[in-house]
């Protein structure tokens, strides 16, 4: 490592597979770097990320920030990307990147999102949460209106149900004090329609996203993910005033995975109807239906009314 920092190089992947790796502080003097990845790695506090004045794109994966690694605020200039992946004390990562436009945050429960958040030209934004936050003090107190009030430039957001399901706590509005105009594309993966909390805030996406062009939902169930009782979903998604707004710009939707439960074949009614502008509407039946199943989810997506005159329907095989 220390011969590296001597070379100048602008692009620096280190992957310890074994135990991790304490990182020495004179990989600080990497100040030409561009490009860094690190894995399975502990940050010293001796370490200082402020050095890497050049860093375009970061991305740090089972990576220990320690207890006592809290400091000043670090300042990257340049980041455009940064990733964080199953890390821990990310509480202790207080950086500020004002050029940031991509932001990955995946199994981090104890990431301060608000502070990671508060950029101005942040465009992409991709947050997966943990099923559980009960072993994790540290976590902020957020929910979804605190977390869209902070993103007035982002255009794609991706999130899994967890993070629904998180972001839930506490009463969801209908109306957020100011729509997020800005987010054009929303992808949902691991998503239960069935799970009223995480159909709610979807709701409530799509009800204050007035530039929504796409919407993706992967529905696949994770192994040990909680089974809800469908009844209570269905009936909201039932009654009259479930979306009451019009999705003038939503043109593409993608449904992954549909196993055809009622809540499921409910929503895409909801959508049909309330997508005047709906250019197509493809759906992939999850690998655990069978041929009769998949007819019936075609038969009955086919007849619900479209305020699309221009809808195409697409179902394609499900994947092996």
């Amino acid at each position: 490592m220390l011969l590296i920092s001597r070379k100048g190089f602008q692009e620096l992947v280190l992957i310890n597979s074994n135990r991790c790796y304490e990182l020495p502080s004179y990989v600080s003097s990497c100040s030409e770097l561009r490009y860094l990845k690190l894995e399975n790695c502990i940050f010293k506090p001796l370490v200082k990320l402020e050095e890497f004045s050049n860093l375009d794109d970061l991305y740090l994966k089972n990576i220990d920030f320690g207890v006592n690694s809290r400091g000043a605020l670090v300042t990257l200039p340049q980041l455009g990307r940064l990733g964080l992946e199953t890390c821990k004390n990310v509480h202790n990562f207080n950086i500020k990147a004002r050029n940031l436009h991509s932001l990955l945050v995946f199994r981090c429960p104890d990431a301060m999102l608000l502070r990671l958040l508060d950029t101005p030209c942040l465009y992409f934004v991709c947050l997966y949460f943990l099923e559980s936050f009960e072993d994790f003090l540290r976590v902020e107190k957020m929910n979804l209106t605190g977390l869209l009030s902070n993103l007035r430039k982002t255009e794609m957001l991706r999130m899994n149900g967890h993070g629904m399901k998180f972001l839930s706590a506490g009463k969801i509005p209908k109306w957020l004090p100011d729509p997020v105009n800005s987010l054009r594309h929303l992808w949902l993966d691991n998503f239960q329609i069935s799970d009223l909390d995480q159909l709610r805030d979807a709701l409530c996406l799509l009800r204050n996203s007035p530039s929504l062009k796409k919407l993706c939902m992967q529905s696949q169930m994770e192994p040990h993910v909680m089974h809800y009782d469908a009844g209570p979903a269905s009936i909201h998604l039932e009654s009259l005033d479930c979306l009451d707004k019009t999705l003038n710009r939503l043109q593409t939707v993608e449904i992954i995975s549909l196993e055809g439960s009622r809540p499921t074949l409910l929503f895409i009614k909801l959508l049909l109807a309330h997508s005047p502008s709906l250019v197509k509407l493809t759906i992939e039946p999850s690998g655990t239906t069978d041929a009769h199943q998949r007819l019936n989810i075609a038969i009955d997506v086919m007849r619900f009314p479209r305020a699309s005159t221009k809808a195409e329907l697409i179902f394609l095989n499900p994947k092996p």
